[in-house]
């Protein structure tokens, strides 16, 4: 499938969404590795694995990025050897990147049931203002919780953060679309602005470090 999406976030910053519904042979038809990611590709075991990874790089053609314009350092985070910032995303039929000027994270997440069980794993303030009685709500603000904390992790990427006991989401309403967080951690407190949306059954988030 085409192009899924794009959110002009700024005249700096973009947001990319693409829907997986080609086939691996497809993809792979269309999509140029280079050395280091061929021998990644040829090491995943699921398919859908692959084609997400793929997918990626069919959003980096749309902005005409190859796969040879990507660099991850050795924590596995990705660069872009132009200096721009890039996060990159991948749930099921759903992939996504961000470019941007400054640094951001983001993530695209399943709305699923099962989020209720490790909630207690990632969340402790946010309980306060969470509504466990309707659970629709109740999932798909977890939902954005989570994508919340994993682009922060993204962005900050330090051995030792802790999702539960050292990034805090502040109040919001799934109306609001956006919010504020927050991450201390070794005596410093930084403050994050998330914006997120839903796409069909699934969340997407993106966060940039307030300044």
């Amino acid at each position: 499938m085409p192009l899924y999406k794009t959110i002009n976030f700024s005249s700096t910053t973009q947001i990319l969404v693409w829907k997986i519904t080609e086939s691996l042979s497809q993809l792979c038809n269309e999509v140029t590795l280079n050395a280091t990611n061929t021998i990644r590709f040829n090491g995943m075991k699921s398919e859908l694995h692959q084609r997400a990874f793929l997918s990626v790089r069919k959003l980096l053609q749309e902005k005409s990025y190859t796969d040879f314009d990507l660099e991850y350092d050795e924590f596995g985070k990705p660069h872009l050897k132009d200096g721009k910032h890039i996060s990159i995303s991948h749930s099921h039929e759903f992939s996504t990147i961000i470019i941007s000027d400054q640094k951001a994270g983001i993530d695209i997440e399943l709305q699923r049931e099962k989020i209720i069980k490790i909630a207690d794993k990632f969340v402790d303030y946010e309980f306060e203002f969470l509504n466990k009685q309707n659970q629709e709500e109740y999932i798909r603000k977890l939902t954005v919780i989570w994508g919340i904390k994993e682009s922060i992790f993204k962005i900050c990427n330090e051995i030792g953060i802790s999702f539960k006991n050292h990034i805090q989401t502040k109040a919001f309403e799934m109306n609001e679309k956006s919010g504020i967080a927050t991450l201390t951690f070794q005596n410093k407190t930084r403050e994050f602005m998330f914006h997120f949306e839903e796409i069909e059954d699934f969340t997407l988030v993106y966060v940039f470090e307030k300044h």
